[in-house]
C-alpha cells in the first residue's frame, strides 16, 4: 500500500469516526431531551393541580404543601390565562418586556405562542365562579433544556472541527515525509553523479591532449557539462536558492536548442516570444527542467513525432509560458491527477516528471502550473504561470 492509499484510507476513518461520534451524540441528546419533556410536563401538571387547588381553596385549606409546589418552580417559564386568553400571572418570564406600554399585551400574545406548540394545561375553575369558566397554565421549555438542544450541534461542529484540523495535520505530517523522501533522493542523486562526472572530466582533458583534432571531443564535453547541470538540479532539490532576475526567452532558448538536437527533425518547435526581453526572477537551472520535462512529456504524447508551441506573453502582475502539442490528449477528469506522483499513462515511466515540475513552480519560483486545455486526438496546452 503506497502513501496516498493510507492517507486516503486515514481520511476515510476520520471521517468515519466522526460520522459516528455526531451520530451517537445526537441520539443521546435526543434522548436526554426527550426524557427531560416528559419530565417538565409531568413538572407543570403537579404546577397546574397546585394552581387548580389554590383556586378552590376555602378558608380551612392548609395551602403550606399547595404554595410550595407552586414556588418550587424556579426555572419553567409560566403564563397563567383565563379563558378569553387574558394574562393574569406569570413566572420565571424574562422581566425585560414590564417596561413595554402594554406589558399584559405581550404575555397574552407569549401565552398564545407556548398554546399553538401545544405546551398548554387546562384547569377547570370550581362551580362557585362563572359556569364553564376555565384558567390556562401555557408553559415554554426551561433554560437548561433549550441549551441541551442546542449542546448536540456544538457538539457536532467541534467534532467538524477536530476532523478537518486532523486532516490537515495528516496532510502535513505526509508532505513533510514526502519532502524528505524528495529532498534526500535528489542529494543521494546528486552525489552519486558528482564522482562518475569527475572522472568523465578527467578522462576529457586527457582525450583532447591526446587526440587534440577529434571533432567527436567538444560533443562529448558538451555531454559533460550536461551532465554536471542535472547533477546541479538535484542537489539544488531541498535547498532554498535564491532566483535571480533572468530574460526567461532566453531560458528558454536554451531547452529548444537541446530539445531539437536530442530529437531531431521529428518534432518541430516553434516559439512566439515578444520582441523585448522578458525579465523574471527564475532558478534557470530548475526551470529549464521544468520546461523540458513539459516537452518531453508533449514528445511522448506525440508518439515521437509532431509540432510543439512554446508561447510567452505577460499580464498585469505575471508573466506566462504556454506549452502546446499536437498529441493525443488529455481527459478533462486528469487535468488535476497528472501532477500527482505516480500518475502515468505510459507504459515506462515513473510518474514524477510533472509532479516535480509543479514542485519547482509553485515552492521555488511562487508561481502555478496548470492544464489550460486538452482535447482528446487533438492536443494539449500546458500553461506556467510567474509572478512579475
Amino acid at each position: 500500500m503506497n502513501w496516498l492509499e493510507r492517507i486516503q484510507n486515514m481520511k476515510i476513518a476520520l471521517v468515519l469516526v466522526a460520522i459516528i461520534i455526531a451520530i451517537g451524540s445526537l441520539l443521546t441528546s435526543n434522548y436526554l431531551i426527550t426524557d427531560l419533556q416528559h419530565e417538565e410536563k409531568n413538572r407543570m401538571e403537579v404546577w397546574a393541580e397546585a394552581m387548580r387547588s389554590l383556586n378552590a381553596a376555602d378558608e380551612n385549606t392548609d395551602l403550606n404543601l399547595v404554595l410550595k409546589v407552586i414556588n418550587g418552580n424556579n426555572n419553567i417559564p409560566v403564563i397563567v390565562v383565563d379563558n378569553h386568553g387574558q394574562a393574569m400571572s406569570y413566572r420565571n418570564i424574562n422581566k425585560t418586556f414590564e417596561a413595554e406600554e402594554d406589558s399584559i399585551a405581550y404575555l397574552s400574545r407569549l401565552a398564545k405562542q407556548f398554546m399553538q406548540e401545544g405546551r398548554v394545561i387546562r384547569i377547570d375553575l370550581p362551580e362557585d365562579y362563572n359556569p364553564g369558566d376555565y384558567i390556562n397554565i401555557c408553559y415554554d421549555e426551561s433554560l437548561m433544556l433549550r441549551r441541551l438542544a442546542v449542546y448536540p450541534y456544538i457538539q457536532l461542529g467541534v467534532v467538524v472541527i477536530f476532523v478537518l484540523v486532523a486532516i490537515f495535520a495528516l496532510f502535513a505530517t505526509m508532505r513533510a515525509e514526502q519532502n524528505k523522501v524528495w529532498v534526500g533522493l535528489s542529494k543521494e542523486t546528486a552525489h552519486q553523479l558528482g564522482t562518475p562526472i569527475s572522472s568523465l572530466m578527467a578522462w576529457n582533458e586527457i582525450l583532447k591532449d591526446s587526440y587534440p583534432d577529434d571533432v567527436l571531443l567538444p560533443e562529448m564535453e558538451k555531454d559533460i557539462k550536461r551532465l554536471e547541470r542535472i547533477a546541479e538540479r538535484f542537489s539544488k532539490i531541498g535547498s532554498i536558492p535564491e532566483p535571480k532576475p533572468e530574460d526567461l526567452t532566453d531560458v528558454l532558448n536554451r531547452v529548444v536548442l537541446y530539445m531539437e538536437k536530442r530529437f531531431g527533425s521529428k518534432v518541430t518547435f516553434t516559439v512566439h516570444f515578444p520582441d523585448d526581453s522578458v525579465i523574471v526572477n527564475l532558478i534557470s537551472s530548475l526551470f529549464e527542467w521544468v520546461a523540458e520535462n513539459l516537452c518531453k512529456n508533449a514528445i511522448d504524447a506525440m508518439e515521437g513525432s509532431g509540432s510543439i508551441d512554446i508561447y510567452v506573453g505577460e499580464e498585469e502582475s505575471l508573466v506566462y509560458v504556454e506549452f502546446s502539442d499536437t498529441g493525443k490528449g488529455i481527459a478533462k477528469s486528469n487535468f488535476n491527477s497528472v501532477f500527482k506522483p505516480g500518475f502515468t499513462t505510459k507504459e515506462r515511466g515513473w510518474g514524477l516528471g510533472l509532479s516535480l515540475a509543479k514542485r519547482i513552480v509553485e515552492e521555488y519560483h511562487k508561481g502555478k502550473i496548470f492544464v489550460k486545455d486538452s482535447q482528446l486526438g487533438v492536443g494539449t496546452t500546458f500553461r506556467v504561470e510567474l509572478p512579475k
